[in-house]
């Protein structure tokens, strides 16, 4: 008996000595994002190594659709005050968000806050860039982040008797390597994938051109859209040329022309670097190289920017939240984590450490090419034309841009009426979110 009382006497004690977090659930922290089909399968499994290398926090992903309808909704839902405590929302919605007064917990702010190692050196510079304030402070997390790339399909060259090691380099070349192919029986050159993103807004980039005044916005509020100039003109002309005779064909909006690669349609194609898992996943003999460039243009190619997504910090949530966000965001951007992702999916490494790291395993050697995006984001330092762009109504914008290079692509309009439309139109959208937030 004395030794049971004992026992049950050190058992009590041990109890009360151990943190209530042993007996309590862990923090349930919901971040909602966009990455549907294998991304989404990617990131379950990076939050489940999360969830499982602790036991005070869990984090729950949750797929809410499409870039905009998780961006639109999360903003919903802080008005209702349902909101989760991470959001993914994609490059364009910076400027919206920068503009949610009180809804948002910019990342530096959080991570001191919460006494978190923080390194801004340690990410690539084009990426930090893109989501910091003037004075270098962080805003979001990067995640997924990404750059156009030219794809071929090695297999559908060789066919066409094209040399399945050699892409085209220019523009020119472009057109003349579609022509082949479509002489050799394909219904189609090459097509594009977000072509606002990489038709307008890298190709400016790459070309060192202004998409806007202010620095493509980054300067203040008042910015102008310059992109109809002499060289995008030229560029969108040219395509809608090549269009009469199939060596460009559109597939629509968005991610929504990855079939006609992806089923041997379309044998070039522009699209994410974020995109190459899926291909490869699917068993395509592709390679990978630079976006095309004009030569006739002084100083190109430049340097392309990114796409894809970061993660914001939505306010609202106790306080106790936020310590296990900073914990899962330094998990996130951890040379392992980040290297896997990578590799697995095509997106950038965001850090200098994971380009390093994946060097070192021999990815690149493996898997020639996929260092490409990382190598044309860091081609050239970014200029004041190609550091990014932060435009509010973006995402309205870009509808714009759709429906107005859609009208090219028909004949209904010349490059020039539509470039000067998206500007017109694009403008009026620029001074309706500079008088609602001025």
């Amino acid at each position: 008996m004395k030794f049971a009382t004992f026992l049950r006497a050190a058992v009590a004690a041990a109890l009360f000595t151990l943190p209530i977090s042993a007996f309590a659930d862990p923090i349930e922290i919901q971040w909602w994002h966009a990455m549907g089909g294998q991304l989404g399968d990617k990131v379950n499994e990076i939050t489940a190594k999360f969830n499982a290398s602790q036991s005070d926090y869990k984090v729950v992903p949750v797929f809410k659709g499409t870039y905009t309808e998780t961006m639109t909704g999360a903003i919903a839902a802080f008005r209702a005050g349902q909101q989760p405590d991470i959001v993914q929302v994609f490059e364009v919605g910076t400027a919206t968000m920068m503009a949610a007064k009180g809804a948002v917990y910019p990342v530096w702010k959080l991570m001191a806050d919460t006494g978190e190692k923080f390194e801004p050196k340690a990410f690539l510079g084009p990426v930090y860039g893109y989501y910091s304030t003037t004075d270098g402070k962080l805003l979001s997390m990067p995640f997924n982040s990404s750059t156009p790339v030219f794809y071929w399909n090695k297999d559908l060259f060789k066919k066409a008797g094209l040399d399945p090691e050699t892409p085209p380099k220019t523009w020119p070349e472009v057109g003349e390597f579609a022509k082949k192919l479509v002489a050799s029986g394909f219904s189609c050159g090459f097509t594009v994938q977000w072509q606002t993103w990489i038709n307008l807004e890298n190709f400016s980039a790459w070309h060192n051109l202004p998409i806007a005044t202010e620095e493509n916005g980054f300067g203040g509020l008042g910015t102008k859209l310059v992109l109809n100039g002499p060289v995008q003109e030229k560029h969108i002309q040219q395509i809608a040329e090549w269009g009469k005779d199939k060596r460009f064909v559109y597939g629509g909006r968005e991610g929504k022309p990855d079939p006609k690669f992806a089923s041997g349609e379309c044998p070039m194609y522009l699209a994410s670097s974020g995109s190459a898992g899926g291909f490869a996943k699917a068993n395509i003999n592709f390679g990978i190289g630079e976006l095309p460039y004009w030569p006739d243009v002084q100083g190109a190619p430049q340097n392309s920017i990114i796409g894809g997504a970061t993660l914001w910090v939505l306010e609202g949530k106790p306080k106790d939240h936020y310590k296990g966000v900073a914990k899962f965001f330094t998990f996130l951007s951890s040379p392992e984590i980040q290297a896997d992702w990578h590799q697995s999916t095509g997106y950038v490494p965001i850090t200098t450490a994971a380009y390093e790291l994946t060097k070192e395993q021999g990815f690149y050697k493996k898997s020639p090419g996929r260092d490409v995006a990382v190598l044309q984001l860091t081609n050239k330092p970014p200029t004041q034309n190609s550091k990014g762009l932060r435009l509010g109504n973006y995402v309205q914008i870009r509808d714009v841009e759709d429906e107005e290079l859609e009208n090219v692509w028909a004949g209904k309009k010349t490059a020039k009426q539509a470039l000067d439309d998206i500007v017109n139109r694009g403008n009026t959208l620029l001074r309706q979110f500079q008088s609602a937030n001025e």
